[in-house]
């Protein structure tokens, strides 16, 4: 299957075993609530995978160390990339690791920029089977305080929507470039249901199921709920043709935002615009000019 050809293709029909999906058709059709927590289970486990090569070279360079987020009492592994004190900080999405914007990466060092980057919890090369955003969203303060503050953060889809949050929440930086960024969360739960064979009652289970557990509605991190209170420039890129998140989200998020622009490109799925080589020139200028 060509990379083209695979960006035609949610993630979860990608990497998703096919006895999984008959046993959540099989489950949805016999009882939602038990379908429900099945997808629950399902939603908050994340896919690991190889380390692409496309990546090899940021994994071989850069200073890679297991850190302990206490406030979520999780192990994270960070990745730091270049010697500027102009770092930037990068943050994948669901199933991704802290080398996935490698090819960003490599371009803002030649731009005189240096990042850090993390596998989350139960993502990459970090210890764990489960994971969900405010994991992400701790990850990134600690960050934050320990090696900040950042030039700007880059966010790929569930990172875009996490960086959204960390700053409406107080984390200062002068810029922020968000990929791929979903807007609510409620619709994640739906379009995550469809993808594994699932109606819509199991999601509508799944996602109050998921409100009652962590004690708040979920909603509450869609990304245009956060864009209204971060005020810092704001680059929204998105492909048309993203079949993971709509390119809806992005108008709508950057409708949300005080102080952004957005970049709609064609053709590039949700995974190969991060190695674009004018997407990156684009976060590159773009966080070079609110460096000044």
């Amino acid at each position: 299957m060509t990379k083209e050809s695979k960006d035609k293709l949610p993630v979860q029909q990608l990497l998703v075993p096919d006895y999984i999906l008959k046993i959540s058709s099989f489950l949805s059709s016999i009882s939602p609530f038990l379908a429900s927590r099945f997808a629950a289970r399902l939603f908050l486990s994340p896919f690991k995978y190889r380390l692409p090569e496309r990546d090899r070279e940021m994994f071989e360079e850069s200073t890679i160390q297991r850190e302990m987020v206490s406030s979520i009492n999780r192990e994270i592994v960070t990745y730091q990339y270049g010697e500027s004190p102009r770092r930037v900080l990068l943050v994948h999405g669901w199933s991704g690791r802290g080398t996935q914007l490698s090819k960003i990466a490599e371009d803002l060092k030649e731009k005189g920029f240096s990042t850090l980057s993390f596998d989350a919890p139960a993502h990459g090369e970090a210890p764990g089977k489960i994971s969900m955003m405010p994991f992400f969203i701790h990850s990134i303060h600690y960050l934050n305080e320990k090696y900040g503050p950042f030039e700007a953060v880059i966010g790929h889809s569930l990172g875009g929507m996490s960086s959204l949050r960390a700053i409406k929440d107080g984390l200062n930086t002068k810029s922020l470039v968000i990929i791929g960024t979903a807007n609510n969360v409620t619709e994640i739960t739906r379009n995550f249901a469809e993808n594994m064979k699932m109606n819509t009652e199991v999601a509508k289970r799944m996602k109050a199921y998921l409100d009652d557990k962590f004690g708040q509605d979920m909603d509450e991190y869609s990304g245009a709920v956060s864009a209204r209170d971060v005020n810092v420039p704001t680059l929204v890129i998105h492909d048309e043709l993203d079949v993971d998140v709509n390119v809806k989200d992005a108008y709508e998020i950057h409708e949300a935002l005080p102080n952004s622009e957005i970049m709609i490109t064609n053709d590039l799925g949700h995974r190969r615009i991060l190695g674009n080589k004018e997407v990156i020139n684009k976060i590159s200028t773009f966080i070079t000019a609110q460096s000044l």
